[in-house]
């Protein structure tokens, strides 16, 4: 009773593989045809040449500026992380080990509503696993592919858009708010949060192109990194957080250690493993090497960006170096580069927050010009300056390419979100996180064993009072409290989904303790899950000898646990055809992590029963 929920369970698995292949083509597609535009466009330039004055004739040459050098930079940066990140979505583990191992223990610590926040992500993931771990991985790869491949102006915009949406998305629910909100947040442990970084480098790439002629906006973006720091370092330092604390029981030590158990390549885990021990024999040391190199950083990219009109660009040279290194070594000894462990889903947000720092020094030290922008509009007879469909198919090739590319991109982000939006919007939920624990139906074809109880008004009933029925047979416990109420509300579930049909179904519970069985025990387990208003649900009683007989034929043990514990039985179901025939053999575990509606056994069984009483 209550076991816990395979991660890694072989059906959750293979259903994963096999949507992410059949998807995979789909991306295939628009690769080929990108390609097939992209020779076609260079067919037609090359004719245009060939006609004789050397330009081509669908318009005027393509644009030779690129935007501003930052923004090549986050662009491409960013572009490459958010397709890293969408290849991490691609593991095993991720349907089911992402919600029960990331999200939910991301919340430990957090205020109640952050918890709701998150646990209404875990329970909407859980109903739908297989299709939202599918969905995550196309839409963060289609966001990486439209921010390298999208033409500057309006299409690059619309890329930093949605990574700033999706980014949101994923620092509220996946990161409980980037863990700031935890008693133990620290820059160290990736505080604010990866994805939040990627949301404000989304901002960034959105913003005009104006924005960046100069060196204002590299001001601004090193100040702000500066004060991220300096703030993150009065955290770090705030005394009675346990990070002054060295031994076994000290923050950076306990987060060291566990990430060292991580499976990972082996030198990798010994340098880990390595300032663990450093840090258990000095804590207080490491702790304040940690405080004086955040401030030190912070300062130096706050007096790098000098006022007004007074960078002072050496200083803002040894602070961006000394921030990049500062954020790789904490990114290989603390964080342990934060991808390992078959749930890692990102590098974390040190090389985020090092390539901000990054850009925040471009945008300094090589500002755009206004000529530099004005070379990245395309001219008259292009879609910026004329709206028509003539006006896009004579803007120039290299451009038109670009933007096929951008808008392949942004299908493949609604390859993932289109099925996710109809999955969470659909009542049933999917099947897979019960397989995951209770493995596939056993599908058999030999006559139901037959029994001889009492409903719960205390009527006799057999197996051939339901004869012409389909019968949904489970064995509760009425006076459990764990598992039992559970499936109850996944039979009632199942029953509803039925419609119509549910009159040519009886859904059959046999009472399964050996000490309180009686019908009005049965009727009290009745009142307290709202099962009493079912027409069709029977909860079967009756003298022990009997109800051993029934639970003997079925393959169901019960046995009462010690020192009064709740009786430890068998937890399945049974599907047996209108001919009396038992013909599927289902587990109701819900496992640890389920609830009911969410376990997905109510979903299971309404499959199974329509495979024999047919659809109205």
């Amino acid at each position: 009773m209550g076991s816990g929920t395979d991660a890694t369970g072989s059906s959750v698995v293979a259903a994963f593989h096999h949507t992410l292949w059949r998807q995979f083509l789909v991306v295939v597609l628009l690769v080929v045809a990108v390609g097939v535009l992209r020779a076609v466009l260079r067919a037609r330039q090359l004719r245009a040449l060939s006609a004789g004055d050397g330009r081509p004739a669908l318009g005027p040459p393509p644009p030779t500026g690129t935007g501003a050098p930052a923004v090549r930079l986050l662009r491409v940066g960013f572009g490459l992380f958010w397709i890293l990140d969408g290849i991490l979505q691609g593991q095993s583990a991720m349907p089911l080990g992402l919600p029960l191992r990331v999200m939910q223990p991301a919340t430990t610590g957090t205020p109640g509503w952050v918890q709701h926040l998150v646990h209404f992500a875990v329970t909407t993931w859980l109903g739908h696993p297989v299709t939202a771990a599918a969905a995550v991985v196309w839409i963060q790869v289609g966001i990486g592919l439209a921010l390298l491949a999208a033409p500057p102006g309006g299409w690059s915009r619309a890329a930093g858009a949605a990574s700033v949406g999706w980014g949101l998305v994923v620092w509220v629910f996946g990161e409980a708010f980037g863990g700031v909100m935890a008693p133990g947040a620290s820059w160290l442990f990736g505080a604010p949060g990866a994805a939040l970084l990627c949301a404000v480098a989304g901002v960034l790439i959105a913003l005009p192109a104006r924005t960046w002629e100069g060196p204002t906006a590299g001001r601004w973006l090193l100040r702000g990194a500066g004060a991220l720091f300096l703030g993150l370092a009065v955290l770090q330092a705030w005394p009675g957080r346990g990070f002054w604390q060295g031994g076994r029981r000290g923050g950076v030590v306990v987060m060291v250690r566990s990430m060292a158990q991580t499976h990972q390549p082996a030198p990798l885990a010994d340098l880990v493993r390595a300032f663990g021990t450093l840090a258990a024999g000095h804590g207080w040391g490491v702790n304040l090497g940690a405080v004086t190199a955040m401030a030190a950083v912070g300062v130096g990219l706050v007096a790098g960006a000098g006022r007004v009109h007074e960078p002072r660009p050496a200083i803002a040279t040894a602070a961006a170096v000394a921030a990049t290194v500062l954020c790789l070594a904490d990114w290989v000894l603390v964080q342990d580069l934060g991808f390992f462990g078959g749930v890692g889903t990102d590098p974390n947000s040190m090389p985020v927050l090092a390539l901000l720092v990054a850009t925040g020094w471009t945008a300094l030290r090589h500002p755009a010009t206004a000529t530099a922008r004005a070379a990245t509009v395309p001219a008259a007879g292009t879609p910026t300056s004329r709206r028509s469909p003539a006006s896009v198919l004579n803007a120039p090739p290299a451009y038109l390419l670009r933007a096929a590319a951008a808008l392949a991109a942004f299908a493949v982000v609604l390859l993932g979100a289109v099925p996710m939006a109809v999955a969470t919007a659909s009542p049933s939920v999917s099947p897979a996180l019960t397989e995951a624990v209770n493995g596939p139906p056993a599908a058999e074809d030999v006559p139901a064993p037959g029994f001889h109880l009492l409903d719960q008004a205390g009527r006799p009933v057999s197996l051939a009072t339901f004869r012409g029925r389909v019968v949904a047979l489970a064995f509760l416990d009425p006076v459990c409290t764990n598992d039992c109420p559970i499936i109850a509300q996944e039979l009632r579930m199942a029953d509803a989904a039925l419609g119509a049909t549910a009159r040519r179904v009886a859904v059959v519970a046999v009472a399964t303790n050996p000490i309180y069985h009686s019908p009005a025990v049965v009727r009290a387990f009745d009142r307290q899950e709202g099962l009493t208003g079912l027409a069709n649900w029977y909860f079967l009683s009756g003298p022990l000898p009997r109800l051993r007989q029934a639970w003997r034929a079925y393959g169901v043990t019960a046995a009462d646990e010690p020192a009064g514990a709740m009786v430890a039985h068998s937890e399945l179901a049974a599907v047996i055809d209108p001919r009396g025939r038992l013909r599927v053999i289902l587990g109701t575990n819900p496992g640890a992590a389920a609830g009911a509606g969410r376990a997905s056994f109510s979903s299971l069984l309404d499959q199974e029963l329509h495979r024999f009483v047919g659809r109205p």
